[in-house]
Parts: structure tokens; sequence; C-alpha cells
């Protein structure tokens, strides 16, 4: 039974009921969410063979201070990063170092920043140098499947459809969809109901209503979609050592389809890729 609460009426945890925001959420969450987005964008050219991620992590750290946003990685259940940084065959949660990127790495940076307390949730992928074919239209399919899974949302639509419209591209351009992460409820809280799967039937799923915010963040590999944990209990890899993308956006449903709150202000969002689909 799938319960849906007024956000302002709901007590300060994830009880599995859904969360409906009003107007107050909704500006709180684009405040939150550009942060991130801009934060992102001055990623874009940091980016680069040498650099390592443990100074990408400093940057996020010092763009946040700078911002008035607080890390919500930041010692968030032992976590001691403030972004997660994916390369190559890590699906997710990659954790900053000091070893440098490498000409032809694909990384995907992770950041949530929380403003007067709303978390803003997104990530890119971003190539290091110049990058082989294989590995841009891996990018490119993610992308897009990311960009479907947006387009499926509207009121009265279930969260199945994003994942059906996902997994039907994803696996018709030959690639993987990562079952063991989803998406999930954000707002005045980090991780909250719903799950949002990126694979499954359409009318499958919670019912999408409008004021429900919620990340998309689809996970791709070029092989098979089987992953596991390494030993510091964050690090998730491919098992067959394919590559692996993502991109995520956070969205909120309104009356007649949704608003992504992470839009990156300068148009940054895929750097260093063709398009497929709608920026």
């Amino acid at each position: 039974m799938v319960t849906y609460i007024e956000a302002g009426a709901a007590p300060y945890k994830n009880t599995g009921a859904i969360r409906l925001y009003g107007p107050e959420g909704f500006e709180g969450m684009r405040k939150a969410c550009q942060v991130t987005a801009r934060c992102l964008d001055e990623l874009v050219t940091r980016v680069r063979p040498g650099v390592t991620t443990e100074e990408i992590d400093r940057f996020v750290f010092e763009f946040g201070m700078d911002h008035g946003a607080l890390p919500a990685t930041l010692n968030y259940r032992g976590y001691t990063k403030s972004s997660c940084t994916s390369i190559n065959h890590v699906v997710c949660h990659g954790i900053p170092n000091d070893k440098p990127l490498r000409e032809g790495d694909i990384v995907n940076i992770d950041v949530t920043y929380v403003v007067d307390g709303w978390h803003g949730d997104s990530s890119r992928m971003y190539p290091v140098g110049e990058i082989k074919r294989a590995a841009e239209r891996l990018l490119e399919v993610t992308h897009e499947c990311l960009m479907r899974g947006i387009a499926a949302v509207r009121p009265g639509a279930r969260t199945g459809a994003i994942g059906e419209a996902i997994q039907s591209y994803a696996e018709a351009e030959r690639c993987a969809v990562v079952r063991d992460f989803c998406g999930h409820g954000v707002g005045r809280l980090f991780h909250d109901a719903p799950n949002i799967l990126h694979y499954g039937n359409a009318n499958e799923g919670p019912e999408l209503k409008e004021g429900m915010i919620f990340t998309i963040e689809p996970m791709i590999n070029i092989g098979r979609p089987h992953v596991k944990v390494l030993s510091d209990g964050w690090t998730a890899v491919t098992r067959d050592r394919s590559l692996s993308a993502q991109y995520e956006h956070t969205v909120g449903v309104t009356a007649d389809g949704c608003e992504v709150f992470t839009l990156s202000p300068a148009g940054l969002f895929k750097p260093g890729i063709r398009a497929l689909g709608t920026a």
C-alpha cells in the first residue's frame, strides 16, 4: 500500500511514505540543486590527466563552503569525502584518493549539497582527455537513458514507466542496466521514498503525483549488469570489469510533466560527448 503525505506534515525521517512538496519545497530545491549544478560546471575545466580525485574532492568542499552549502556525503554513514568519483569500471560510490587521472579515463562525479536544509543531488560523466569511441558511445547512451527516463515523468504515470524507458533503450543499444542501485526520493532528506528503479514495466510501481521530488540516475554498463562492492564498503565495480557510466538529475513532478532542478546553467551537463537526444 503506497502512502502519500504532505511534506510539511511528515516526520524528519524516511517512513516509506512519499512526500508531496509545495511551492516552498520546489523553490528550496531549485536553490540547492543550482549550487550543485554550478559546481559540476566548474569541474569541466578541472578534470584532466594528472589531476587526482582528491584534488577534485577538495574543490567540491571549498566550493560548497564558498556558497553556503554543506556536502551531504561528508561524514554520511562514515563516508569521509565531499563527493564520489567513479572511474572506468567503478559503477558508483568511488572514494576520492591521490591517484592521478589518466588520459582516456572516464569519471563520474557525484555531488550533493545541502542548502538551507534542502538536498541538491546530481552527477555527470567527464572524459579525461581523449577517450576511445566505445567509452564515448557509452556516455552518449547513458545520457540518453537519463533523458528518456525524465521524459516519462508526468502525473498519473507510474515509476515503472521511468525504468521501462531506460531499460528498453539501453538494451536496444546492447548495454546493460545496473539493478543493484536506484534513484530515490530527495528533499529535506538525502534518501527518501520512493525508490526509482531504472528497469521494469510501465504499469508497475507507485503512481507519480504532483509535488513528488526524486532523482533519476541510471548506471549503464557496456558489459553485463552485475556489480560487486569492494572491501571498503562503498566502491561498487562491474564484476566483468567493463566500463560503466552514470548521469543523474533531480526532478520534481509538476501538473503537466516535471521540472529538472539540476540543469547546467552553462549548458555543460554532457562535456566532451556528442548528443543523441534532448540537452
